[in-house]
């Protein structure tokens, strides 16, 4: 048994791998002796990839708007050069290439604000069920929500272009539904992660699973834009036609390989199973002792996540849901380029975010970090990083590659969240991790419906460098303010309301 320094708090004690020390305490379930399966193939393994498909998935579904959008309006309805006479406030004009792809006149007369207005509509929606979402998962198992959650979507994103072709508000109810139904996902997974997976894994366990972000944000970009440059149907209902049809074909799947916990799998190897259970408290054990809201919600620690992923969302949505847009109307890259350049700022961080989550948990094994400093740090970088990214495309100007490079390069290191702030829901509160997860995505993403909304009003009949800069400045901004109340309230510690009130 290791010797606590008793010159430093609890949330500053080393980690320690043979007692499992996890989050300030020692994890006094059995261990000792207990070894992982040598098999290739782990039951948790084939989980952690099935999740990860899932949300590959969930953010095609999410995502491909942005890229269709641009050939669902009329652009010559929308235009408006009144800001023309600036010459030094627009970059100038590509000549046409061969090959270009110039998109036809859209069939959808949306301004600016409108777009704004659709944009934002998936997050009110996904921000009511996130609380709910996670609060089902620890009942009744995150397997069902999960995997319910997908296919709900996929089926609404299927019948998304006909509600576009019904009208405004028939759309932006099929894109609050879609919300609703996604909203549970990432509640419900984080409460899958705390069942599944044990404390030195987590990081990079993270990593994989909700990389499926970015990837399917990769994955979505060029194939929506190649989609909608076909003319069968128009185009553009291809990218919602694709992508919802294989969110159904993954939810069979997701019903015969995944398992609530690994007590419940019919075929895990008894060895991994024993290695899992002897590494994660039993939070779950006993009477459902309910959730203690008055605590939660008066607690710093946990809303020292919210406050932060609200930041951090806020500059993710606006590179997600604008960043098309901006290379439309603002660089000029035309609808190929944009859809094939708009995915390098994911696929950096998705790259960044693996290995970034394989050292943070290697130092936190070796003790050359505790957790509460390794949140911390790596939080810290996952913020700097895509605030920097925003600071370097205003410096850029009208340097195309240069704005890519900027966005792509400094923007990768938003990949460091997985080993920042993501895990520490279970960190605080094991028993109540979806729950936990679900307040605080809640929060952030209100943040993700306010930011296209907001850049709407900003930019609204005024495509110009300087109404694009004041959006980054925006997002700079409050990225690196709500780091900064992370740095000052965040805990490692389990919370004395997380063990329950008998």
């Amino acid at each position: 048994m290791e010797v606590l320094d008793p010159t430093l708090s609890r949330d500053d004690q080393p980690l320690f791998i043979n007692d499992i020390r996890v989050n300030g305490k020692v994890n006094n379930t059995p261990s000792h002796g207990v070894e992982d399966t040598k098999s290739c193939i782990k039951a948790r393994y084939t989980f952690g990839f099935m999740g990860f498909l899932g949300f590959t998935l969930v953010y095609a579904m999410r995502v491909n708007l942005s890229i269709a959008i641009v050939s669902m309006v009329n652009h010559t309805e929308t235009a408006n050069d009144s800001d023309a006479d600036n010459n030094t406030d627009f970059c100038p004009r590509l000549p046409p290439t061969n090959g270009t792809f110039i998109p036809s006149a859209g069939e959808f007369d949306w301004d600016e604000k409108t777009q704004g207005i659709i944009l934002g509509a998936f997050f009110f929606g996904y921000v009511l069920t996130n609380v709910p979402g996670g609060r089902l998962a620890e009942i009744y198992g995150g397997k069902l929500i999960y995997g319910l959650g997908i296919f709900f979507t996929a089926l609404l994103t299927i019948i998304s272009p006909f509600a576009a072709y019904w009208g405004v508000v028939p759309f932006v109810i099929v894109r609050v539904a879609e919300g609703f139904t996604e909203g549970v996902t990432f509640p419900a997974m984080h409460s899958m992660l705390a069942r599944w997976v044990p404390p030195l894994e987590r990081s990079k366990f993270a990593a994989y699973v909700y990389a499926g972000s970015n990837f399917g944000t990769v994955i979505s970009l060029p194939v929506s834009g190649w989609l909608c440059s076909l003319e069968l149907w128009d185009g553009w209902p291809l990218a919602f036609y694709f992508f919802g049809g294989l969110g159904i074909v993954w939810y069979v799947f997701w019903l015969l390989f995944v398992y609530d916990t690994p007590a419940q799998h019919t075929r895990i190897d008894p060895q991994e199973r024993a290695f899992i259970e002897a590494s994660i408290e039993p939070a779950y054990e006993g009477e459902d002792l309910g959730v203690p809201w008055l605590a939660i919600f008066g607690s710093l620690p946990m809303w020292a996540i919210a406050v932060t992923q609200c930041g951090q969302s806020w500059a993710f949505y606006t590179l997600l849901t604008e960043l098309p847009t901006y290379m439309d109307r603002i660089l000029h890259f035309d609808m190929q380029q944009d859809s094939y350049l708009s995915p390098l700022p994911y696929l950096s961080a998705w790259i960044v975010g693996l290995g970034v989550s394989f050292l943070a948990d290697a130092l936190l094994a070796r003790g050359f970090l505790t957790p509460l400093n390794s949140f911390k740090f790596w939080n810290t970088i996952a913020s700097l990083g895509p605030s920097l990214s925003f600071l370097g495309a205003i410096w850029a100007g009208c340097d195309r590659m240069t704005v890519l490079m900027m966005l792509a390069g400094f923007g990768s290191l938003q990949g460091a969240v997985y080993a920042g702030n993501q895990m520490n829901h279970i960190a605080l509160a094991p028993r109540y991790a979806g729950t936990l997860y679900g307040i605080t995505n809640a929060a952030a993403n209100t943040c993700g419906f306010l930011a296209p909304y907001v850049v709407g009003i900003i930019v609204e009949g005024h495509e110009t460098l300087a109404r694009w800069h004041l959006v980054f400045w925006l997002a700079a901004g409050i990225n690196m303010a709500a780091n900064a109340f992370y740095l000052i309230f965040a805990s490692a510690n389990e919370q004395p309301w997380s063990k329950g009130r008998s």
